[in-house]
């Protein structure tokens, strides 16, 4: 278990210090790249918020048609 939780951190660690080094020499200014990050975290929330919709729909559906059945 010991060893785990050091893979962990390790694992956490490299994560971050991966993403500061690629935010440094990012080729784009900061402006444009936190737009371009923004946009894409939105279109994932999005998409996401659409899914879950679309599923909640038709787990409703499929819940309504089994309590016909009872």
């Amino acid at each position: 278990m010991r060893n785990f939780g050091k893979f962990f951190l390790g694992v956490i660690l490299g994560g971050i210090l991966g993403s500061l080094l690629a935010l440094l020499f990012a080729p784009v200014s900061g402006n444009l790249l936190r737009d371009r990050i923004r946009s894409y975290f939105t279109n994932i929330r999005d998409e996401v918020k659409t899914a879950s919709e679309k599923r909640s729909l038709e787990l409703r559906k499929e819940l309504s048609s089994l309590q016909k059945k009872i």
